[in-house]
């Protein structure tokens, strides 16, 4: 029997992952909450593409206490790192031990959790660009593919389970390799994803304004202090190229970051203590000040705390405070 791909947070990426999967004719199940739930078992999921739009209509459940589980079930991890432990938690309680786990989400802590759980663990480099502000509703932006769905073991290496994981990811019309250094690549998506508190702040254009390029630039410097390896920007551009194209959607206006799509639902939280606070963390760790990732973390979070809505704090007044902390 093929394996089964239960997709535990069907969101942005989750979604379009699981609704990639159903049409590719691979079993898959969804783990959603609360609107989007209701309506994906009302109505199926909604994927919205450049090149149309279809409903799936997929096995889609609350909680992974509501699916029986087989041993060689794979468990494709697509909540925000601030869900993971969370996440983790109600997966194992229930969910055999030889279940695989690849973690396709953001930042680079997520991986370790699953590990303290579960002996086969995946790391997945996720450049899918994709929104999910509607319940029911996703969508994937890029032509010619979906998306880059990279897989390799964590910490390190490729067996035969990321070599299938990879094949079926790409039969769903995702680019997927199997690469023994995927944790590297992921430390380069983690400083390009530095920008997304920023994007989320002060608007999508500021994403590569002056604040953007602070925060790179010292999540560079820690990076190099810790002694961690990342693929060049070069490398990993050359990854991209030919396969990412932003594309309209009709009827469909793109939106920012997944953390510029987190303030805009006002879901209550956010993921910059697992981008900007990872940086934060190591350069604590190795001696790098780090106050614009810092500062940029605390006004995410408080933003997120009070549910205010993206772009509702200027770049120019965010530099200000950061260069006036800094005399």
């Amino acid at each position: 029997m093929a394996r089964r791909y239960v997709v535990l947070g069907a969101g942005a990426i989750g979604g379009v992952i699981a609704a990639s999967l159903h049409r590719a004719g691979i079993e898959v199940a969804a783990i959603a909450r609360g609107a989007h739930l209701a309506a994906i078992q009302r109505r199926g999921l909604l994927l919205r593409t450049p090149d149309g739009d279809w409903t799936v209509r997929l096995t889609a459940v609350g909680s992974p206490r509501e699916l029986e589980w087989r041993d060689d079930d794979a468990v494709v991890l697509a909540v925000k790192s601030q869900d993971t432990e969370a996440a983790l938690r109600d997966l194992a309680a229930v969910a055999p031990p030889s279940v695989v786990v690849a973690c396709a989400q953001n930042g680079v802590a997520n991986e370790p959790a699953a590990l303290r759980l579960f002996a086969s663990t995946l790391a997945v480099l996720v450049i899918l660009p994709a929104t999910h502000l509607e319940a029911g509703v996703v969508a994937a932006e890029s032509l010619p593919c979906l998306g880059i769905l990279d897989v390799g073991c964590y910490p390190a290496g490729v067996d035969a389970v990321a070599r299938e994981v990879a094949v079926t990811l790409g039969a769903a019309g995702f680019s997927s390799l199997a690469l023994p250094d995927v944790v590297r690549w992921k430390y380069r998506k983690l400083l390009v994803n530095l920008a997304n508190a920023v994007g989320a702040i002060c608007g999508p254009e500021r994403a590569r304004g002056e604040l953007a390029a602070r925060v790179f630039a010292e999540g560079e410097a820690v990076l190099r202090a810790a002694g961690i390896a990342s693929v060049s920007v070069e490398e990993d551009a050359a990854r991209r190229d030919g396969l990412i194209s932003i594309r309209p959607i009709v009827g469909h206006r793109r939106a920012g970051s997944s953390s510029w799509q987190s303030l805009s639902r006002g879901t209550g939280s956010i993921e910059a203590d697992y981008l900007n606070g990872e940086i934060v963390l190591l350069g604590r760790l190795h001696g790098v000040p780090t106050p614009a990732n810092a500062l940029v973390q605390r006004i995410a979070n408080r933003m997120a705390r009070e549910r205010a809505g993206p772009g509702a704090i200027s770049e120019s007044e965010v530099l200000s405070h950061l260069d006036a902390s800094s005399r």
